[in-house]
């Protein structure tokens, strides 16, 4: 029998999420409203008196609808931003009313379990290295974080500097070394740890976006002392792989180095057997990021820090107080929070009711997208793509005219939802494919609607669009 406390709460949550699951493959993808003040007032002022449980979800829901984005939604490719596989929203669901604190084992010896077993999962699916540590984050963002603090730590201890009790003033700090591509989280991550970002020492990249590992060779060459290469999988833009191989052949030959791979959405190529060549020489890194929340396509917030030496995360991450029971393998000795949910949950859900052969199917049929989308986008004359479609990354711009102008008017469109970027110098559209119910249909109308505004604004921008006309 259902709790009469929470059963028509959580009534009225599942009215919700009807409603809005349904409205996904036809509602406007962009925010139907721009005026944030409008939503503001929607939400009320902060009462004097309570209201009924039942009467505040109702409201919030209405209070939401105008400014809610149809991100889970199939014709949404403005990030990398995956839709909710249902069986992984029912497993968020679960983790919600569970309501674990997965800190410690002994807090909750369920969640634990269901974060080793899936992190080894994890690992054999990437083909990563079976004794790495994996700790589950809010994002990459912090995973980038989790893996270049086990980074740092490891390398000053290599060299007699214990940086988690004496900090870096004085350090013989690592260089870094990044790409002339990296994502702006690897930025923070080194702004967070404090390597400063400005600090890092820069390697060009090809016109992909592509680290240069022949440039990389020179420059460890003429560095001294321990270094920290950071490459990626999945060049946020183009979603170019950098050579991996031959980036970790240059670091495999020095004293006192360390490879991060950062591979959010594109390390997901491990899992295809048509395009792991993309990530080949990913295992030989010392740590990994991944996201889970992007093509694996569980609910927001869940990342992946993978780390090969487990007692530099462990050293790097752990906290300790009289009242905490905690152990090095307890869960809070991976990621950097202490209270946390289950966010592993909706993972194995994902990874179970996949399996190997559909997560495989789930990034091919991506690819496949973006390639269709980048064929209908290359017949239209008034447009450019710009990138080789190796994986879900399609770079896109109008030959004349602004692509922000032309992203602005897609969004208030509605069809679809596209982002903007700059390559090269110049404004482009990303068009990114990572969504689990995106069908072939979703990409052609969402091309045919881009291609006919394109074609409208350069109507109206035509020196010719104004003769003859009479003001009214």
């Amino acid at each position: 029998m259902a709790d009469p406390r929470f059963d028509p709460v959580l009534d009225r949550a599942r009215r919700f999420a009807d409603a809005w699951l349904a409205s996904l493959p036809d509602r406007p993808v962009g925010r139907p409203v721009d005026d944030d003040a409008v939503l503001r007032a929607g939400l009320g002022a902060f009462p004097e008196h309570g209201a009924p449980a039942e009467q505040v979800l109702d409201d919030l829901a209405a209070a939401l609808e105008p400014g809610l984005v149809a991100t889970p939604g199939p014709r949404y490719f403005g990030f990398v931003t995956g839709g909710a596989l249902p069986v992984a929203l029912g497993a968020d669901w679960m983790a919600a009313a569970a309501d674990q604190n997965v800190a410690a084992r002994v807090m909750s010896p369920a969640a634990t379990a269901v974060e080793e077993v899936t992190g080894a999962w994890v690992l054999d699916l990437l083909g990563l290295p079976g004794e790495c540590a994996v700790g589950f984050t809010t994002g990459a963002q912090m995973a980038n974080v989790v893996g270049l603090a086990a980074a740092r730590h490891a390398l000053l201890a290599a060299v007699g500097w214990d940086v988690e009790a004496d900090g870096l003033a004085g350090a013989p700090v690592p260089t870094v070394v990044i790409g002339a591509q990296a994502h702006s989280t690897i930025l923070q991550a080194l702004r967070l740890l404090g390597f400063g970002s400005a600090r890092a020492v820069r390697v060009p990249a090809d016109d992909q976006g592509r680290m240069r590992a022949d440039v990389l060779r020179d420059l460890l060459a003429a560095i001294d002392g321990p270094v920290l290469v950071n490459a990626q999988a999945g060049q946020v833009d183009t979603g170019a792989c950098d050579p991996l191989d031959a980036i970790a052949d240059v670091v495999a030959g020095r004293e006192h180095a360390w490879l991060h791979v950062d591979g959010a959405f594109g390390l997901w190529a491990a899992a295809s057997p048509a395009r792991r060549h993309l990530v080949a020489g990913a295992e030989r890194a010392d740590s990994w990021t991944v996201d889970a929340h992007k093509w694996l396509n569980v609910p927001y917030d869940c990342g992946m820090a993978i780390v090969r030496d487990r007692a530099a995360l462990t050293a790097a991450m752990s906290t300790s107080a009289a009242y905490l029971p905690l152990a090095g393998a307890d869960p809070s000795s991976r990621v950097p929070e202490s209270s946390r949910r289950a966010r592993a949950l909706p993972v194995h859900a994902a990874l179970r009711h996949l399996g190997r052969v559909g997560v495989a199917d789930l990034v091919d049929r991506c690819c496949a997208l973006a390639r269709q989308a980048a064929e209908e986008f290359a017949r239209h004359p008034d447009l450019e793509v710009l990138n080789e479609v190796v994986l879900n990354q399609v770079l896109v711009r109008p030959r004349a005219g602004d692509a922000r102008e032309l992203a602005a008017a897609v969004a208030r469109d509605g069809t679809c939802w596209v982002g903007t970027t700059v390559w090269q110098g110049r404004p482009a559209l990303r068009f990114s494919v990572s969504n689990w119910s995106t069908t072939p249909e979703d990409v052609t109308r969402s091309v045919a609607a881009i291609t006919a505004i394109t074609a409208a604004l350069g109507d109206q921008q035509s020196p010719a669009a104004g003769r003859g006309a009479r003001p009214c």
